[in-house]
């Protein structure tokens, strides 16, 4: 494990701020060259806070369903476009189609190097998953978006991602 705080990442979301897509496709690398083997993300668990541009100031919801698929990691979330203005200047910019990528926050726990330069990433722990306007691996996207409804749980669930992030970067 190197300890490194990393960023990876098709993204949709809705008039009520329900944000769907793909955080991490598998087989083909990021830009940097590395790949994340399925499997990586079996320790990853519900909620994540759903950052803008990895900016930990920046909440602007959670993710409260991830999903390993044949494709790569699958997210749905909601942006809480009624509570934060940011979040609602946001799903504006994802509507418009200005940010359209998704990249993952984590922490290295296993790799081997990768021919062709890069690494194959093997276990790792997912910390946060942002939208962002250029992801890392060019495959990551926002796929679809629509509004909050039970507002209350998700600001919960953020308040718990947080503390959790807080104290991981405390150590």
């Amino acid at each position: 494990m190197n300890g490194k705080f990393e960023f990876k990442a098709d993204i949709a979301v809705d008039d009520a701020g329900v944000i769907s897509g793909i955080a991490w496709p598998f087989g083909t690398p990021d830009r940097v060259g590395d790949e994340i083997a399925p499997g990586a993300f079996k320790s990853a668990k519900p909620p994540l806070p759903l950052l803008f541009a990895h900016d930990p100031s920046q909440p602007l919801g959670a993710w409260d369903q991830l999903e390993e698929t044949a494709k790569g990691l699958q997210v749905k979330g909601r942006l809480l476009v009624d509570d934060v203005a940011r979040a609602k200047e946001v799903r504006a910019l994802v509507k418009s189609g200005a940010v359209t990528g998704l990249s993952i926050g984590f922490i290295t726990k296993s790799a081997n190097a990768r021919r062709g330069g890069g690494r194959v990433i093997k276990s790792l722990d997912l910390v946060e998953v942002s939208l962002v306007t250029v992801p890392a691996h060019p495959g990551a996207r926002v796929t679809s978006a629509k509004s909050a409804a039970a507002l209350i749980a998700l600001a919960d669930a953020i308040n718990r991602a947080s503390a959790a992030l807080q104290l991981k970067a405390s150590k």
